[in-house]
């Protein structure tokens, strides 16, 4: 098994209880496999049921434990941006909390990195939604593709290892579920090289998505076009100074 310097693992949590300890354990479980320098920090983004009561006895049990607490909800994009500025290790695991993947194959990431890679990003082997998730999943995923020149297979896929020197060349902005784009985007534009596994996708077993409900998809699909608009202005403003690395 291939060992890294060390690896900082973080999930961002809202309303996530119930499954944000077994998330913990697990990773906790893996890490020791990977590397011998390891913390695991969880995000605790603005949550209205037990998920504090629980993180705080995770902390209490398990000194590689550590707890990021936002008062009130930033948004999925706040709580992401939160946990890359405090990880403090050579490299940055991240999925979410709700246990909908698994932190064990995390191994496979480890195992797919070469001597040139920055990213290696999971892709779902199938996914485990209902189906008009499943169809409007698939409906994002090309029109994003199409927008932003993706060239992932799985863009949406919150399963990643990177090296932490990555955010030393990029800035995030977003504060919503698109910081995944843009966060693909800007590191696909600075030249990073990625690596793709897949991995395993599971039904929601606790909880509900935040993300699909027409209201939400509405401020999405703003969200999008504004992006898009954003990073397009970036880009000329880069050409017309004529600087070839624009995130350095």
């Amino acid at each position: 098994m291939k060992k890294l310097a060390s690896i900082s693992a973080f999930f961002p949590a809202f309303n996530d209880g119930g499954t944000i300890p077994s998330m913990v354990i697990s990773a906790l479980r893996t890490l020791p496999r990977v590397t011998d320098d390891y913390e695991v920090i969880v995000v605790n983004d603005g949550s209205s049921d037990h998920t504090a009561e629980m993180l705080e006895e995770l902390e209490r049990v398990y000194p590689q434990v550590r707890i990021i607490t936002h008062p009130q909800n930033r948004g999925y994009g706040g709580a992401l941006r939160s946990g890359f500025g405090n990880a403090k290790k050579d490299w940055i695991f991240y999925t979410d909390g709700d246990g909908q993947y698994d932190p064990r194959e995390l191994v496979r990431l480890v195992d797919a990195i070469r001597e040139d890679t920055d990213i290696v990003n999971g892709y779902k082997i199938e996914r485990h939604d209902p189906l008009h998730r499943v169809i409007i999943g698939r409906m994002y995923h090309h029109i994003v593709r199409l927008m932003f020149g993706f060239h992932l297979r799985d863009v949406d896929c919150d399963f990643r290892l990177m090296k932490r020197k990555v955010f030393d060349a990029i800035k995030l902005q977003s504060t919503s579920g698109t910081i995944c784009l843009e966060m693909v985007k800007k590191m696909q534009d600075a030249g990073f090289k990625f690596a793709e596994v897949p991995v395993h996708h599971f039904h929601r077993a606790h909880g509900k998505s935040q993300f699909f409900n027409f209201p939400r998809l509405v401020r999405t699909a703003v969200q999008l076009f504004l992006l898009w608009k954003d990073l397009r202005r970036e880009k000329g403003s880069r050409e017309h100074s004529g600087k070839s690395n624009p995130f350095f």
